[in-house]
């Protein structure tokens, strides 16, 4: 991965350069720059400093690295903070540029920074994280190198405020609605069919809870009657039945809710053929929406598939709509994932450098791909394809699916990514950093 940011001791770090965050007179200091020397061996590496003698605030200049995990130790003198109104940000920004220009020309392949100026010099977090990020990735648009950016606590990233909130709200929306349904799901499967075919269905009260539960978690976004009591599905306000499930979810509505199910009900003989029954069948549901006026139907047994709406007129298989070339291959089932990707990006007229820098891959990873028809990419790497692509929610699972995944709600990185598809927001630095401050792998 080209650029990560990592919880560690840059001190533990193996890298072809380590960034030490020094002071003018290249001295033994405390903090990150103290670590520093203390590792690398502090007499031997306050000699070689002593050699140089000075650097200005904002270079950089480069000393072997004597006992650490790297060649190089490249020293830089960062800003103290003054207000951020005496030139702290263009100083900093030079600080990151001319350490990766120094290590550039001693043909390092790998480098990692802490963050600069933002211990003991007293410039905010947030904005260092920025000014890191930012001169970084510009660097690596033109450049191949691996770089790490080396946090020592995980308060160093902070989304801004109102990005936060958005996040949390999606993940309360999505990722805590499905730990809600799989709680009522497991419930229900928890019923058993007894002897002589009686149904046994789940302690009420037990079940109530989980539904109580569910409904406590929802309370601030939905009112208490817009989800499914038996599946979780969104309901409107005219929904007699779960459009899902098809259980009956009007008030006075007929006792065969989950809750209450008859206290026995014979099963079909084993090989007999019964109408609304489905193999491992555990739950009571009522029989297709009727009218508002209609008695309700007796009860029957088993799944009912969704019905799915559909597809606008014009609109190609999974809903995309794709110009031909792009749409004729994917019609075609047996397209792998190279194959699929391959075409996305012809699609859109871009080149492989354009792509893999976007998704924070090395082109040597991304080079595999092309070559191999048959390459089976990690789920990461394709969500970090997918926003490189800056696909749509249903473009993302398309691609995902032709390498045998699917965005989950149940996976706490898969919720914060889609929400970031959806917001429209497809810079993969941005998203790690996210994931990051949610202690999730990132992208890449």
């Amino acid at each position: 991965m080209p650029f990560t940011i990592v919880r560690d001791d840059i001190t533990h770090v193996h890298a072809d350069a380590i960034v030490n965050a020094a002071n003018e007179q290249l001295r033994h200091g405390g903090g990150v720059c103290g670590a520093i020397f203390e590792a690398a061996g502090a007499q031997k590496l306050q000699k070689a400093c002593n050699k140089i003698g000075h650097c200005d605030t904002g270079s950089s200049v480069a000393t072997p690295a004597f006992a650490l995990h790297a060649r190089y130790v490249i020293h830089t003198v960062g800003p103290i903070w003054r207000g951020g109104t005496n030139g702290e940000r263009e100083l900093l920004e030079s600080c990151y540029r001319s350490s990766l220009e120094l290590a550039h020309s001693l043909k390092c392949r790998s480098i990692a920074f802490p963050l600069i100026s933002a211990g003991i010099y007293g410039y905010p977090q947030d904005e260092a994280l920025e000014v890191a990020r930012t001169q970084i990735t510009g660097f690596l648009r033109d450049h191949d190198m691996d770089v790490q950016l080396v946090l020592f606590n995980k308060g160093a990233v902070k989304l801004a405020e109102g990005l936060r909130l958005r996040v949390e709200r999606y993940i309360d929306d999505v990722y805590v609605g499905a730990h809600a349904r799989y709680r009522r799901r497991e419930a229900w499967e928890g019923a058993t069919w007894g002897a002589e075919g009686i149904f046994n269905a789940p302690a009420h009260d037990a079940f109530e809870d989980v539904l109580l539960e569910s409904a406590e978690e929802s309370a601030p976004e939905h009112p208490s009657n817009a989800f499914c009591p038996h599946c979780g599905e969104p309901l409107s306000s005219d929904d007699a039945f779960c459009p899902n499930c098809g259980v009956w979810t009007r008030t006075g509505a007929p006792d065969v809710s989950p809750l209450s199910a008859p206290e026995s009900f014979a099963a079909p003989a084993r090989g007999e053929e019964s109408a609304g029954w489905s193999d491992g069948a555990v739950f009571y549901q009522s029989a297709a929406p009727q009218a508002p006026s209609a008695a309700p139907a007796a009860p029957t047994m088993g799944h009912r598939p969704r019905v799915e709406p559909p597809a606008p007129t014009g609109s190609k298989p999974g809903g995309l709509h794709l110009p031909g070339m792009l749409t004729n291959l994917l019609t075609h089932m047996d397209a792998g994932f190279s194959e699929t990707l391959l075409a996305m990006i012809d699609e859109r007229g871009l080149k492989d450098s354009e792509v893999y820098k976007r998704a924070n891959l090395t082109r040597q990873h991304f080079s595999k791909i092309r070559s191999n028809r048959r390459y089976k990419p990690t789920k990461t790497t394709v969500l970090a394809l997918a926003i490189a692509l800056e696909l749509s929610p249903q473009e993302t699972n398309l691609l995902l699916e032709r390498a045998g995944f699917a965005l989950s709600h149940a996976d706490y990185r898969d919720v914060i990514v889609e929400f970031f598809i959806k917001e429209g927001i497809y810079d993969v630095f941005q998203i790690n950093e996210a994931l990051f401050a949610y202690d999730q792998p990132l992208l890449g």
